[in-house]
């Protein structure tokens, strides 16, 4: 028997608002169509976002974007993109996209407890114009995806604050194994640890903007 057999589970809005309760005005309504010069300043400090998408099944994924601040392209008031370089290649996302091209996107600015969240229609595109505006180090990126926005929004801080994610004092990554560790674990048994952990190590980093 499993650990939530059983339990007192929530299956209806009306079970989930008497706990909840309703949002507040400015929060049931703070959902924009488009841009404004405050979110054109936070994407052009951003430099990480989380994107999620669902197929058509229903299966889903998040996957993490990086680059320099300002790697989130702003084409107009509702319309950006996104770059994607060299990774491990399984599309988890983008495959998504081509079957259910709605979107959720969480840009993170360091330091920052609030958020930027766009929820939209997405393409994979390959414009060479758009493409040459996202090189970084000579090197550009495999395909763009452009995001239709229908809803833009800030999120609040109170899920940094609890989890003291930019506290420095809360930080203990030696705790975890490193990812060559990892990779021996889960993914690479038969691969010698120490040669994992040459390939994880600066040529990894010195590899992150292949020329092309």
């Amino acid at each position: 028997m499993g650990e939530t057999d059983g339990v007192d589970e929530i299956t209806t809005e009306a079970e989930l608002r008497e706990l909840l309760g309703e949002p507040a005005p400015r929060a049931a309504t703070k959902d924009r169509p488009c841009l404004d010069e405050i979110d054109r300043q936070w994407l052009a400090a951003s430099p990480f976002c989380l994107v999620a998408t669902s197929a058509a099944d229903g299966s889903c994924d998040v996957s993490p974007k990086g680059d320099p601040p300002g790697f989130t392209v702003v084409l107009d008031d509702r319309t950006i993109a996104l770059p994607e370089r060299s990774g491990n290649r399984r599309a988890d996302g983008f495959r998504n996209v081509l079957t259910n091209p709605h979107v959720g996107l969480v840009h993170l600015v360091p330091g920052r407890t609030d958020t930027l969240r766009v929820q939209g229609r997405a393409r994979l595109v390959r414009d060479a114009d758009l493409l040459d505006r996202m090189v970084v180090r000579g090197s550009r990126p495999l395909l763009a995806m452009v995001v239709e926005i229908e809803s833009v929004f800030f999120h609040c801080a109170k899920a940094f604050l609890r989890s003291q994610l930019w506290d420095p004092a809360t930080w203990h990554p030696e705790e975890l194994p490193s990812r060559a560790r990892i990779a021996h674990a889960q993914e690479a048994a038969a691969t010698p640890l120490a040669e994992l952990e040459q390939y994880y190590g600066e040529s990894y980093r010195q590899g992150l903007y292949p020329a092309g």
